[in-house]
């Protein structure tokens, strides 16, 4: 992707995710807003964005954080809100584990307390070993956990999936986590 699709989508993650009211925009439920509310409020922030610059990093963004619905009017980013929203994903169940990424100086705090959704509305975790791989790369030598989801499951805990294949939870005990072996 080049470097103005890159800030493409992180404009679009900021504003999507944290700011919408920024732009003067505001979530539908869903997390959903018109394109064209979208590329209007961009170009009055002086960051004009083409449709076809919107349109390419959706369809090429290796992350798939963002979603046109199936008319083609509206676009949300699929999870890692810190605003308001109800995403509408139904419940799921899970596969068996589930894996997250992370580095080594969150070890402490989540073996006491789990994992926790901070400023998010759920925890994010990776289908595959790869991708937690990926997540954890983002702030240093990446540690990958286990995570027993058949067990949460059976305990009651329940799980959303985004569109982009990213599992969600509103948090992770201590007690269902394990370190991945990453040979």
């Amino acid at each position: 992707m080049s470097q103005r699709l890159v800030t493409v989508s992180k404009f679009l993650s900021k504003y999507l995710r944290h700011e919408p009211q920024a732009l003067g925009l505001v979530l539908e439920p869903g997390g959903w807003v018109l394109i064209d509310d979208l590329l209007a409020g961009a170009a009055e922030q002086s960051f004009p964005i083409s449709r076809d610059e919107l349109m390419r990093v959706v369809a090429e963004s290796d992350k798939q954080r963002f979603a046109i619905d199936e008319a083609g009017l509206r676009i949300r980013a699929n999870q890692g809100h810190s605003t308001a929203v109800e995403l509408q994903l139904p419940d799921v169940a899970p596969p068996p584990q589930l894996y997250h990424g992370t580095v080594a100086k969150f070890l402490d705090s989540i073996w006491a307390s789990g994992l926790q959704k901070m400023n998010r509305h759920d925890v994010h975790l990776s289908p595959d070993l790869a991708t937690a791989t990926k997540v954890g790369e983002r702030r240093g030598k990446p540690i990958i956990l286990l995570v027993d989801t058949a067990q949460m499951a059976a305990d009651g805990f329940t799980f959303r999936r985004s569109e982009n294949g990213v599992w969600l939870t509103e948090h992770v005990p201590p007690r269902y986590l394990r370190l991945a072996e990453t040979s």
